[in-house]
């Protein structure tokens, strides 16, 4: 007889709550327990052996899994677009929800999702970190430049965001409030503390030796550079998740969504369910990968002919997944087939 009890986890900022059944759907125990990592250990200690745990992948997730994973049997994050008869419920309530998911769970049918590992997820949050800074630098960029068009001020635009260049222009504005030479003082500050630290976290990123020699093999791809490495790498985390190519580009965002129904099938744009960080990487580093791969370039120049820029470029960024996902999984460096041919380096 099977007595493995099922607990579904609705998980909140300052609260669990729970719901344990049997295999049979028989409500063992529900209530609440503080989400703080010393009360769910109590808690998770004092349950009946052996049990199985389910929960909706949320914010607060992460560390709730990290800390009842090593005390389950089987600890499983739900993905939460597939989740929908807790979102389309009439009734909604947080007991509710932890028995949905408590069923789910004891009918194997719980969608569940890929959780990374706490080192990978720990790398990933520092280079998302580092997006958002270099986000922000360019917000400062613009602003910079706003700034100097509102005034009528005429300045070089390619050499306008170097040190020097621009204290030489901060002497030289005529006839432009005090209050504007504030903010360009104020922007450009912001921005060299925004560059300073982005550098830092890729340097930080640099000294994990495991991360760095996975780096190095996806770097060996012409038109692959660090960060659409580092990117990949941190993103997928294992490649073995991907049984084929056409998942992966799915997952990066590269494919249309599909409607089929009866004999009708119908396309619909780029899908929004995908990883956009990784999606926007892949986007513009298929801008520039051409200049470097002769083989990603003759990609590019095919798709032209039968449709626009865009169409191009997102050929050319599905066939970068292929080769990457081809690297990382032998762990060996890229080696073009007989035929091709790439030309330069890959940039940094």
């Amino acid at each position: 007889m099977n007595r493995t009890h099922y607990i579904g986890l609705d998980v909140h900022k300052k609260s669990v709550s729970y719901c344990i059944k049997l295999a049979d759907g028989t409500v063992v125990a529900e209530g609440k327990v503080a989400a703080r990592r010393e009360d769910l250990r109590q808690w998770a200690k004092q349950l009946p052996q052996p049990w199985e745990g389910a929960m909706e992948a949320t914010l607060f997730s992460g560390w709730i899994y990290d800390v009842l994973k090593p005390l389950a049997a089987k600890l499983e994050m739900g993905h939460p677009r597939m989740l929908k008869a807790i979102t389309a419920a009439k009734k909604k309530s947080d007991g509710i929800d932890a028995g949905k998911l408590s069923d789910l769970q004891r009918a194997n049918l719980l969608p569940s999702c890929y959780v990374a590992t706490p080192q990978i997820r720990e790398l990933r949050r520092m280079l998302r970190y580092r997006n958002l800074v270099v986000w922000q630098a360019v917000r400062m960029k613009n602003r910079i430049s706003g700034l100097l068009m509102e005034t009528g001020m005429e300045y070089n635009q390619q050499r306008l965001h170097g040190k020097g260049y621009f204290a030489e222009l901060m002497k030289n504005l005529v006839e432009v409030p005090e209050s504007v030479r504030q903010l360009l003082r104020l922007s450009r500050a912001a921005l060299e503390m925004f560059e300073v630290t982005q550098l830092r976290l890729l340097k930080q990123l640099r000294t994990d030796a495991q991360l760095a020699k996975r780096v190095q093999r996806l770097t060996s791809i012409p038109g692959v550079g660090e960060v659409t490495a580092l990117t990949w790498a941190l993103e997928i985390a294992d490649p073995s998740r991907f049984p084929s190519i056409h998942q992966a580009q799915s997952y990066c965002g590269l494919t249309a969504a599909l409607n089929s129904s009866a004999d009708k099938q119908k396309r619909g744009p780029i899908s929004k369910q995908r990883n956009p960080h990784l999606q926007t990487v892949l986007i513009e580093a298929a801008k520039l990968a051409p200049r470097w791969n002769s083989a990603l370039a003759a990609v590019h120049e095919r798709e032209l002919t039968h449709g626009h820029r865009n169409r191009a470029t997102l050929e050319v960024a599905r066939k970068l997944v292929a080769y990457l996902l081809a690297v990382d999984r032998s762990q060996q460096p890229f080696q073009m087939r007989a035929g091709a041919t790439t030309a330069g380096a890959a940039p940094t």
